[in-house]
C-alpha cells in the first residue's frame, strides 16, 4: 500500500504546480501550498479539492515538517523560505521530479512538446483518448473545454502531459520535460523563445536533445516534418522510431491533410497518402491542422483508430484563451488569445482572417512575456500583425525597447496606449458592428476583454 504523505508545494498557484497539487490530492495525499498570489480561479479550484493555501512564503510554514516540499521554479536561493528549507534538511523535489516518481511511474506517458501549440495539442490528444473510452490522466497548462479542469489522474495507463522546455527549479536547470520519460513524444515545432533563460536557439535544441536521449527505443516520436529546427535537433542523434506530420501538401510524410474547406474547418486525414478520416470542427488556422495531425498520430500509437480520432475532434470544445470568443456586443466580437510570439500571432490572425473574410480585424497586443519584454522579437512583430486592419499595443512604462520604431512598418494601422483604461476607451470609441477584436496576451491584460464588453454594452444601452 502506498504511504500517504504530507506534500507542501511552493508556488502552488501556477498552472503546472496547481495541477501537481490536484494530482497529489487525487492520489490521497495531504496537500498544502503557498504562493505570493493566492487568488481565483486557481485558489478556488485548489480550495475546493481540500488543499490548504497559505498567502506568501513565511519560513515558519515549514514548522509543520511536511514529508516533502515540492519547489516551483519561481523559487530561488536567497529567499528566506528556501534557505530555511535547506538548513532544516527537509526532503524536497521539483514538480516534474515528484510527478515522475509518484504519478507517472508505470504510466504510458504521451508528452506534447514544442514552442507553440502544446496546450491545444495536449487537450486534443486527451479528448481523443477520452472519446475512445480510454479514460486518460492528464496535466495541461490550460483548461480544455471538454474537461473543465487542468489535471486528473485517470484510471488507465495513459497519461497526457504538456511537456515544457522551461527550466525545472533553482537546483535543476534542465528543462522540465527531461523528467517525463514519454512513450509517445510529440515534437510540434521549435523556435527561439524564453530569452530570460536561453541565450540562443542552440541552447534550446540541446535541451530538446536531452529529452530525446531518454525516450525509449520502443517508443515513438511524432515530429513536424516541415520544421528545419527540429530536423537539426533530430540530426544530433535519435534512438527512437519517428513519424512525420505536416499540413503542407508539398511535403511527403506519414501523416498529412487534404483541405476541403478554405478556413481549415474541414479536412481529410491522410496516412501515407490514403484518407483515413475526415475532421469537421470549429477551430481555425493552419497551425491547428498541424496540431490535429500530431494528436491523431499520437493517439493512433496508443491504439485509437484514425476515424475515431477524427470523429472526436469534430466534438472538440477548444481550450480557454485559445482564440476564445469572450462575447459579442453591438455586433462586435471580442476574442481572447494566448499568442505572444510572432509566429503564433501570425497563425492566429491567418485563421481568423480566413474565417471572417473581409470583416475588419482589430488586433490588441500586450508584450508581456519575458522574451517579448526583452525586445527579442521586435524586428518581426509588425510583420506578424500584417493581416489585421488595425493594431493596438499596450506599452508599459518599463518596456525596455522602442515599440514605436518596431511597429512603424504598420503605418497608420498602429496605435499605442500606455494603460488598459486608455485602451478600453479608445477601442470602444473606434470599433463598430461587424468588427472582430482579437486581444492577445499571455496574462490577464488587466481584464481588458470584460471591460471592453462592458463598455460596449453600456454604450449600447445608452443608445437604446
Amino acid at each position: 500500500m502506498r504511504a500517504i504523505m504530507h506534500v507542501h508545494i511552493l508556488g502552488v498557484c501556477g498552472t503546472f504546480m496547481g495541477g501537481v497539487a490536484a494530482l497529489a490530492r487525487a492520489a490521497g495525499h495531504r496537500v498544502t501550498g503557498a504562493d505570493l498570489n493566492v487568488y481565483p480561479p486557481m485558489s478556488a479550484q485548489l480550495a475546493a479539492l481540500g488543499i490548504e493555501l497559505i498567502e506568501g512564503y513565511d519560513p515558519e510554514q515549514l514548522d509543520a515538517r511536511p514529508d516533502v516540499v515540492v519547489v516551483g521554479n519561481v523559487m530561488s536561493r536567497g529567499q528566506p523560505i528556501v534557505e530555511r528549507l535547506l538548513n532544516m534538511g527537509l526532503p524536497f523535489a521539483s514538480g516534474p521530479q515528484w510527478l515522475a516518481e509518484h504519478v507517472l511511474r508505470d504510466r504510458w506517458v504521451l508528452a506534447v512538446s514544442g514552442t507553440h501549440g502544446k496546450t491545444t495539442t495536449s487537450s486534443m490528444l486527451a479528448w481523443i483518448l477520452e472519446y475512445a473510452q480510454l479514460d486518460p490522466g492528464f496535466l495541461i497548462g490550460g483548461v480544455p473545454g471538454n474537461f473543465g479542469q487542468t489535471a486528473r489522474l485517470g484510471t488507465t495507463p495513459f497519461f497526457v502531459l504538456e511537456a515544457d522546455e522551461y527550466d525545472t527549479a533553482f537546483f535543476d536547470k534542465r528543462s522540465k520535460f527531461v523528467h517525463l520519460r514519454p512513450r509517445t513524444l510529440i515534437l510540434n515545432n521549435l523556435e527561439y523563445d524564453h530569452a530570460d533563460i536561453f541565450p540562443d536557439l542552440a541552447a534550446i535544441q540541446r535541451q530538446f536533445h536531452q529529452l530525446m536521449r531518454v525516450v525509449p527505443g520502443e517508443a515513438l516520436i511524432v515530429h513536424n516534418a516541415a520544421d528545419s529546427n527540429l530536423d537539426a535537433t533530430l540530426a544530433m542523434g535519435c534512438w527512437t522510431p519517428r513519424q512525420g506530420f505536416s499540413a503542407q501538401s508539398q511535403i511527403s510524410v506519414q501523416w498529412s491533410a487534404r483541405l476541403a474547406g478554405g478556413d481549415y474547418s474541414l479536412f481529410d486525414v491522410l496516412e501515407n497518402g490514403e484518407s483515413r478520416g475526415r475532421v469537421q470542427w470549429s477551430l481555425m488556422g493552419a497551425h491547428n491542422v498541424d496540431n490535429a495531425l500530431a494528436a491523431i498520430a499520437a493517439a493512433y500509437h496508443a491504439g485509437v483508430p484514425v476515424a475515431t480520432a477524427a470523429e472526436a475532434l469534430g466534438r472538440f470544445a477548444g481550450v480557454k484563451r485559445r482564440l476564445e470568443l469572450r462575447g459579442q456586443v453591438a455586433g462586435v466580437s471580442v476574442y481572447d488569445d494566448f499568442a505572444h510570439h510572432p509566429t503564433a500571432i501570425a497563425s492566429t490572425l491567418d485563421g481568423l482572417r480566413k474565417r471572417v473574410g473581409e470583416a475588419r480585424i482589430v488586433a490588441v497586443l500586450e508584450p508581456r512575456s519575458n522574451t517579448m519584454r526583452m525586445g527579442v522579437h521586435s524586428d518581426t512583430l509588425a510583420g506578424s500583425l500584417s493581416a489585421a486592419d488595425e493594431v493596438w499595443f499596450h506599452a508599459p512604462a518599463d518596456l525596455g525597447w522602442d515599440l514605436p520604431a518596431a511597429v512603424a512598418p504598420l503605418g497608420e494601422r498602429a496605435h499605442i496606449a500606455g494603460s488598459v483604461d486608455e485602451l478600453d476607451k479608445a477601442l470602444a470609441a473606434r470599433v463598430k458592428s461587424g468588427d472582430h477584436v482579437l486581444i492577445m496576451s499571455n496574462g490577464g491584460f488587466g481584464g481588458l476583454h470584460e471591460r471592453l464588453l462592458a463598455t460596449l454594452s453600456g454604450r449600447q444601452d445608452r443608445h437604446n
